[in-house]
């Protein structure tokens, strides 16, 4: 059983927070600035623990998706699945369990909150298969790990204004540019197993399609920023995340695999960085 239980903590990444924070900060972004500083508790309890919750089971459709081509791939040979630790089966429970858990979460949300969170779901459960024929299933990654942004806004104000729009698209070119050198890390593999990834897809120019990303990230950055009136202090975050931005852009230009992966692992800063910026703007205003 004890086993079992690693083997399940393995499946959805619990020892790997990296993709759940990559999750929650466009969250807590959208939840700030939807509520005009600290939101209420019950809603980041809520928000939070749902990141975490369909995160998990994201991975877990992953690995299920996934489990005959990752045996062939050095970096997930040894993931659950693929090893025979725990079935594809079984790994469709725990994703069906951990999504339903987090349905019952939002339970005491409005009906708008409910319908995207729908959405949401079924985007999570479609990402993993898109490598299979979508070009760039970064921008797929982008909207699933978006969601939290509209349900947000929905969740405090019962509609989705402009900047939740904007701001959506900004996390959209942000997890391609994070992703981006994320694929790097695999692109000999996926190349020979005949999947898709935006960095086979944008082959040598990838760095400059990284740096473009975040160009439309820092761009929509500044619009909600501005449609927010954020006091000058959210420049602060928006000057250190910048500084993270060009530090990845410098460690992708390598092209080496554990180069391109730091990258990636070091976008947590960045995402916690505008997150300061965007706490500040609001509490200087």
């Amino acid at each position: 059983m004890y086993a079992r239980l690693i083997a399940y903590a393995q499946l959805i990444r619990f020892d790997k927070p990296i993709g759940t924070l990559l999750l929650l900060w466009p969250t807590l972004w959208a939840l700030w600035l939807a509520s005009s500083g600290f939101p209420e508790w019950h809603l980041l309890l809520i928000f939070s623990l749902g990141t975490f919750l369909m995160r998990s089971a994201g991975c877990a459709v992953n690995d299920f998706a996934d489990r005959d081509f990752d045996r062939y791939v050095l970096r997930t040979k040894d993931r659950p699945i693929t090893s025979g630790k725990i079935s594809g089966r079984e790994a469709l429970a725990v994703a069906a369990c951990l999504a339903l858990l987090a349905f019952l979460l939002i339970q005491p949300l409005n009906t708008l909150t409910k319908e995207l969170s729908v959405f949401a779901l079924l985007v999570a459960i479609v990402y993993p298969f898109t490598k299979r024929f979508f070009a760039i299933p970064q921008a797929v990654l982008g909207i699933a790990f978006g969601f939290g942004i509209p349900m947000a806004y929905a969740a405090v104000l019962g509609f989705i204004p402009l900047e939740a729009w904007i701001l959506f698209i900004g996390n959209i070119f942000w997890a391609i540019a994070y992703d981006t050198a994320y694929a790097m890390v695999d692109r000999d593999d996926d190349l020979r197993l005949g999947l898709r990834t935006s960095a086979i897809t944008f082959g040598r120019f990838d760095v400059i399609a990284i740096a473009i990303s975040y160009g439309v990230l820092f761009v929509t950055q500044i619009a909600v920023a501005n449609l927010s009136n954020l006091g000058d202090w959210h420049w602060l975050g928006w000057v250190l995340a910048l500084a993270c931005a060009l530090y990845h852009l410098k460690l992708v230009s390598t092209r080496k695999r554990e180069d391109c992966f730091k990258a990636f692992r070091h976008n947590n800063w960045l995402g916690g960085f505008l997150f300061l910026g965007i706490v500040l703007g609001l509490a200087f205003q």
